[in-house]
């Protein structure tokens, strides 16, 4: 065996590829992915080239510190590489598991279903499949069928993934234009009772899906609207389906953030990202009985919805090793005190910087807004970086974070004035003040007459007017 080993190492070396390869990075991209990426990390210098990561950082080859603020879009819930999930993953690894057989019940998904419905005791099935958006998807098929009725309500500017099914109760047409026709569907808006009780009033809406807190923006759902929204759908035979796969798993400060709002309890919730510990990917649409039930509903029909790789050993043990993560570090409860932390320190500097519109967010899914100046001195570069493309001062603020502070963030949305924090959940009181501090640094900058906004602006126009 141990020879055997040997022989096959000696043809692949993944240490010898990367070492050998691994500075073509960008130009394999280029060649042989999409395209546009490489081309918009040059444009906007996020090109960076990181060598390693743990927890909340990352490391370049010269050793210099970058702090992350975006947690691989949600994913890195617990930061990269945490010891309880790797070691996990050495675990099954080495284990040599039966897996994927197809034609057994290994413990392993079992075990993580009934962990996962600890949380939601008013949910009794899962579905295991590989990403948010195939939640999404099984969630939009199962209030389908268990329903017999075709119509899905979603919430102007959601997002809830990009395969087929989910693109069609996306919010924004960015995403929606050229892949046409989609699901039949309907939007309104956020908070709006009066425009879902009229689309109910067809009698042809399976279910509405929403986000408690909407990734673009970051927008919460209006006190009181999911749980009178629930009210409306059940008095109308249709369900409600929470897409917690962002703000699931602890990011809102609860552990679904549905759970903010008392008597609230959707009949399908979608959870992944953090889910995976980072490692492998995996996702959860969780149900009700009557629901699963339903769907299948004879021995006919057991396969009708499955994944291929869904339910494997490595996404298995990646979640049952998160969730006991979560549980000992009291990583829940870290997020809302981080998160009052962050958002109370940035709240601070809206009356001191005119360009700061408003902090807004629920525990370490928080949204910093931007607006138009009062101020003649910075009216006049505002107007200008608007007429060339909205969400460009945004992205002014979000590149000297990096460049200047090694601090990765994200805008919130195309065309958006909104930068977004998703950080890894187990952040503290030094990566707040390191972002509070870089952040009041680029704000001072800002709003000088001839600082940021004037240099950097005219910069960022020139590359866009050069891309079109």
């Amino acid at each position: 065996m141990a020879e055997a080993e040997a022989a096959a190492s000696q043809g692949f070396d993944l240490g010898r590829l990367l070492a050998e390869r691994g500075a073509e990075r960008y130009e394999l991209h280029a060649k042989h992915l999409n395209h546009q990426l490489p081309r918009m990390l040059r444009t906007i210098g996020f090109d960076k080239v990181y060598e390693r990561a743990e927890g909340a950082y990352f490391w370049d080859a010269d050793g210099n510190d970058y702090l992350d603020m975006l947690a691989g879009f949600g994913v890195m819930g617990l930061g990269r590489h945490h010891p309880v999930v790797r070691k996990a993953m050495h675990h099954v690894i080495e284990a040599g598991l039966a897996d994927l057989t197809r034609f057994d019940c290994p413990p392993l998904p079992g075990l993580l279903a009934e962990k996962l419905l600890a949380y939601t005791p008013h949910l009794d099935r899962v579905f295991f499949g590989n990403s948010g958006t195939e939640a999404v998807e099984t969630a939009l098929k199962f209030a389908r069928y268990a329903t017999g009725r075709p119509r899905i309500l979603y919430c102007t500017h959601a997002f809830h993934g990009l395969t087929i099914g989910s693109l069609s109760v996306n919010g924004e047409d960015g995403f929606r234009d050229g892949f046409a026709p989609l699901l039949p569907d309907t939007a309104i808006e956020m908070g709006d009772l009066d425009a879902l009780e009229r689309a109910l009033k067809r009698g042809d809406v399976a279910g509405f899906v929403v986000e408690p807190v909407q990734g673009k923006g970051v927008h919460a759902a209006p006190p009181g609207f999911l749980r009178a929204a629930q009210e409306l759908l059940h008095r109308c035979g249709a369900v409600l389906i929470a897409d917690e796969v962002q703000t699931g798993i602890g990011r809102t400060g609860d552990f679904f953030a549905y759970q903010h709002e008392a008597g609230v309890e959707p009949d399908l919730v979608c959870v992944a990202k953090t889910l995976s510990g980072g490692y492998v990917p995996v996702s959860a649409t969780l149900g009700k009985d009557w629901i699963f039930r339903k769907v299948y509903s004879s021995m006919d029909r057991v396969l009708v919805h499955s994944a291929s790789f869904g339910s494997n050993a490595q996404a298995m043990a990646a979640g049952l090793a998160t969730l006991a993560v979560m549980e000992d570090e009291k990583i829940v409860e870290n997020a809302r005190w981080a998160g009052d932390l962050l958002r109370g320190r940035l709240a601070e500097l809206v009356d001191k910087y005119e360009l700061l519109h408003e902090v807004r967010g629920r525990g370490l899914m928080i949204g910093i807004e931007f607006g138009r100046p009062k101020s003649l001195k910075l009216r006049g570069g505002w107007t200008m970086l608007q007429a060339a493309r909205k969400g460009l001062f945004a992205q002014m603020v979000v590149v000297p974070l990096l460049q200047r502070h090694r601090i990765l963030t994200q805008v919130s949305g195309d065309h958006l004035e909104v930068i977004k924090l998703i950080p890894p959940l187990i952040i503290g009181e030094k990566e707040v003040d390191r972002f509070v501090e870089a952040f009041t640094d680029v704000m001072d900058d800002a709003h000088k007459g001839s600082g940021l906004m004037g240099e950097f602006g005219r910069t960022l126009i020139k590359q866009a007017v050069a891309a079109r």
